[in-house]
C-alpha cells in the first residue's frame, strides 16, 4: 500500500513542465564498489549532487505519469531530463556550463560535470537508477561523512568528488520513509562538509544519520515538497558567493515559492536550515 505521506508528487504533476526527450534504457543489477582516492586540485571547489531518479515501480510514491516516473530512463525522468530536472535546468542556466557527460555504470546511469561561469566551482551530478534509491542514500551519507572519496579528471585538472567535495546534495524521494539503514556514517576525517537535502521531510528522516557525519545542513525540509532543480540552483547561487546558511535558505525559498506558486513565508517554513 502506498503511504499517503508520499503524496508530495502530485505537486510535481500540477506545477512541473514535463517536456522531455530520449530513449528508455534497460534496468540492471550490477554491484558498485568503493572508488579509490587519488590526488586532486585543492584550489578547486566541488558540489556533488546525488539524484535518485523518480520511480513509480521501485519507490514508495504516489505514481506520477508513466513517462516521467520511469527510474530507468533518465532522459524523460521528472528529476533529470524534464524541464525542471537537474540536467535540463542546469544546462539552460547562464551560471553553469556543461563540460562533460559520462556514462558510469548501470546504477549511476549518467554523470554531468558543470563549471561555474564566474567562480572556480564545479558541479558534479549523478543520476542513479531509481530502483537503487537505497544506494543513492548511502553513497550520499558516506560522502557526507568523508568515508567515500573519489576524483574526476577534467582535462588536466583533477577535482574532488564524494567526500572530497565541499558540498554534497541529495535530490529525490525520501527513501528513509520506506527503509532504515544499518550502516554507520561517522565522520572519518574531521572535515565538516555542507549539505543540502531536497526530499520530503528530510530533516526528520535524515537527521539521525547526518548528525554523525558532522555535516552542516544548509537546506533541508520539514514537510512534503517537490525536489526540482530550481531550488538547488538558486541556493547554490548564494552559496558560491559566500552566502550564510540563512541567505542560502532564503534564495532556495524564493525559487520554490516562484515555481510552486506559494508564498515565500510558506516556502521558508518548508525549507529549514541548521539543526
Amino acid at each position: 500500500m502506498i503511504n499517503l505521506k508520499h503524496a508530495f508528487l502530485y505537486i510535481a504533476i500540477v506545477y512541473s513542465t514535463t517536456s522531455c526527450n530520449g530513449q528508455t534504457k534497460p534496468s540492471a543489477t550490477p554491484k558498485n564498489t568503493m572508488p579509490k582516492v587519488s590526488q586532486y586540485d585543492t584550489s578547486t571547489q566541488t558540489i556533488h549532487v546525488f539524484v535518485a531518479l523518480c520511480d513509480n515501480k521501485y519507490q514508495g510514491i504516489v505514481p506520477v505519469p508513466a513517462a516521467i516516473g520511469n527510474g530507468q530512463d533518465p532522459n524523460n525522468n521528472l528529476y533529470w531530463g524534464c524541464a525542471n530536472g537537474i540536467r535540463t535546468y542546469f544546462k539552460k542556466s547562464r551560471e553553469w556550463k556543461l563540460i562533460k557527460t559520462q556514462k558510469l555504470d548501470k546504477i549511476r546511469m549518467e554523470r554531468l560535470v558543470f563549471k561555474h561561469t564566474a567562480r572556480n566551482y564545479y558541479l558534479v551530478a549523478d543520476a542513479y537508477d531509481g530502483q537503487y534509491i537505497k544506494q543513492t542514500t548511502t553513497d550520499f551519507l558516506y560522502s557526507t561523512a568523508g568515508q567515500l572519496k573519489d576524483t574526476v579528471r577534467i582535462n588536466k585538472t583533477a577535482i574532488g568528488i564524494n567526500g572530497n567535495a565541499k558540498m554534497v546534495a541529495y535530490i529525490g524521494h525520501d527513501g528513509l520513509m520506506d527503509f532504515q539503514l544499518t550502516q554507520t556514517f561517522a565522520n572519518a576525517d574531521g572535515k565538516k562538509r555542507d549539505a543540502i537535502i531536497l526530499a520530503c521531510i528530510s530533516k526528520k528522516y535524515f537527521a539521525p544519520y547526518l548528525q554523525a557525519t558532522k555535516a552542516n545542513p544548509m537546506v533541508w525540509t520539514t514537510n512534503l515538497m517537490c525536489p526540482e532543480a530550481y531550488t538547488l540552483h538558486d541556493a547554490l547561487g548564494s552559496y558560491i558567493n559566500g552566502g550564510s546558511n540563512e541567505e542560502v535558505r532564503n534564495k532556495a525559498a524564493q525559487a520554490y515559492a516562484k515555481y510552486q506558486k506559494c508564498s515565500v513565508k510558506a516556502a521558508r517554513n518548508l525549507l529549514a536550515t541548521g539543526w
